[in-house]
């Protein structure tokens, strides 16, 4: 009777020997499977904020606007500066624009819409810059585009490019202006510029460009 149990203990022993190690591969398998799983789902992207201009343009005349008022279907439009400087919104009327920043237009109108609607979030995006500007090109600090904003001389241009570097050749300057659908060129010294008579600092228009060889 003792050697049939004893029998029976070790088949039994010999059968979880075997199985033991059989349970553990079927577990991590299936654990693996699941974290296979879990890392083909892929979290949704934050949503893209679109292109803007440089934070810092400030707005004029003929820019193209998009105001989006947040969850305000109605609210949400794409507008043109005016020649006034401003553009007009439902509830709130007119909107000073110009000489503003794309930031401080929205802060201003969602302060007008405060009386309307509960706090709501206002966003403007420049589509496209249509103000009046000129160009510096050549060797000046910041060579760019830049916004004609009120009367700009060819000097105060120069100073708003950053100056002339070591490089630039200062006794030839020119201004490049289209009149009439020809290109008209200006030579400007600008030891002239500086001097008390100031000959050559003519006022910009826009289109101009200034080229500092």
């Amino acid at each position: 009777m003792v050697k049939v149990l004893w029998a029976v203990a070790c088949s039994v022993l010999v059968v979880l020997n075997i199985a033991a190690p059989l349970a553990v591969p079927v577990f991590a398998q299936e654990a693996a499977a699941i974290m296979d799983n879990s890392a083909k789902i892929r979290r949704p992207a934050p949503p893209s904020t679109g292109s803007q201009a440089d934070p810092s343009y400030r707005l004029g005349p003929e820019d193209q606007l998009r105001i989006s008022v947040w969850d305000n279907k109605e609210l949400t439009l794409d507008l043109v500066v005016r020649p006034d400087g401003k553009i007009s919104m439902p509830l709130i009327q007119d909107v000073v624009a110009e000489g503003l920043t794309a930031a401080q237009l929205a802060a201003n109108i969602q302060e007008g819409l405060s009386a309307f609607i509960v706090n709501p979030d206002v966003t403007v995006i420049v589509l496209q810059v249509n103000a009046p500007k000129y160009y510096v090109i050549g060797y000046v600090t910041r060579p760019g585009t830049f916004p004609l904003r009120g009367d700009t001389s060819v000097l105060q241009a120069l100073a708003l490019a950053g100056g002339l570097t070591q490089f630039a050749s200062p006794r030839s300057i020119k201004l490049i202006r289209a009149t009439r659908g020809k290109q008209e060129v200006r030579k400007i010294n600008y030891y002239d510029l500086i001097d008390d008579g100031g000959e050559g600092n003519f006022l910009l228009k826009s289109g101009d460009t200034i080229v500092v060889p």
